[in-house]
């Protein structure tokens, strides 16, 4: 056991209550996430516990403080604060590689996006600086998220001249064409999570305007067929559930100054049982293939409800367990 003390300065009541929080519930969150022991008076304050976990808590600690002239913390902003401080990362990275290290920030209308945790940052990173990016992972890891914030920083600078966002309609299958509206009305339920970013991010109004003026457009996978696209920002989401045939299709689409990022979950695939996952398929296929990045993230990287990352790890923990017993 270890037992590290710090002071958080300045010594402003008031700053100090919105740290805690209401009846230390602050301070019992991070004890609970870290397995720690924090004992204070005032604003001097004694963390015991292992010396990871303690080392990890102090950083936690003195970020939180810094927010606190500017901002009321949360129960949600305590969590993201942990993730970013993660035990691992913290003692796998030395300060001079922190200071070297420069974080990749996008800026939009809400403000600076910025990668939470080193696996969201190395995502950021590799979409800047690749054509073809795939990440990999569970539901509320950001992935795409991220990807939206990428292509919405890519139009703004013009980067390139529109945004083509793509999914799999698995459950309408051929009856798509049945369904009312045009195409964007057609596959809107099947693009929900990508429109609720560029909503966020830009505006209803302005993403509205951007898709009547086809700036951005939207469509089920199956219309990509013989087409390439040139000057694009293309995002896949719910690869999980593309045929390998599919894929293939989309990632030969991408044409001259365009960047593709392909989002999903193998551990949630809506196919047909005796159809192969197109997503498990090309990380096989591609793996070593340069210029071509892969982000994969876990449990760890979940920045949703901390009760959302134990649902993760206990299905992974699960699948593993099954996995051996066969």
């Amino acid at each position: 056991m270890t037992t590290q003390e710090i002071s958080l300065l300045p010594a402003d009541n008031g700053r100090l209550s919105n740290f805690c929080g209401q009846l230390d519930e602050h301070l019992r969150q991070i004890e609970k996430r870290l397995q720690v022991e924090i004992a204070n008076r005032g604003n001097q304050f004694k963390v015991t516990g292992l010396e990871g976990p303690v080392k990890a808590a102090c950083a936690v600690m003195e970020k939180l403080f810094a927010n606190t002239e500017n901002e009321e913390l949360t129960a949600e902003m305590i969590h993201l604060a942990m993730q970013d401080a993660s035990i691992d990362d913290l003692l796998a990275t030395t300060p001079a590689e922190a200071e070297v290290e420069q974080p990749v920030a996008i800026k939009t209308k809400i403000g600076m996006i910025k990668g939470r945790g080193a696996n969201q940052q190395a995502y950021l990173k590799k979409i800047i600086s690749h054509d073809i990016n795939f990440g990999v992972g569970p539901a509320g890891t950001g992935k795409t998220y991220l990807a939206v914030a990428c292509a919405i920083e890519a139009l703004q600078t013009e980067k390139v001249r529109k945004i083509i966002l793509v999914r799999p309609a698995v459950e309408a299958g051929e009856k798509l064409g049945f369904l009312p509206g045009d195409m964007a009305q057609k596959v809107d339920p099947y693009l929900r999570p990508l429109y609720d970013a560029l909503y966020e991010m830009l505006g209803f109004d302005r993403v509205e305007k951007m898709i009547d003026k086809g700036i951005i457009e939207v469509a089920p996978l199956a219309f990509m067929r013989g087409r390439t696209l040139n000057d694009a920002f293309i995002i896949l989401d719910e690869a999980q559930n593309t045929t390998t045939e599919q894929i293939k299709m989309f990632l030969t689409r991408v044409g001259f100054g365009s960047t593709a990022v392909v989002t999903g979950d193998v551990t949630q695939v809506d196919l047909p049982s005796e159809k192969m996952s197109g997503l498990r398929h090309v990380l096989e296929v591609l793996k070593d293939i340069d210029g071509i990045s892969f982000t994969f993230f876990g449990a760890r990287d979940v920045v949703r409800h901390p009760l959302v990352q134990r649902i993760v790890s206990a299905y992974e923990a699960y699948e593993q367990t099954n996995k051996s017993a066969t």
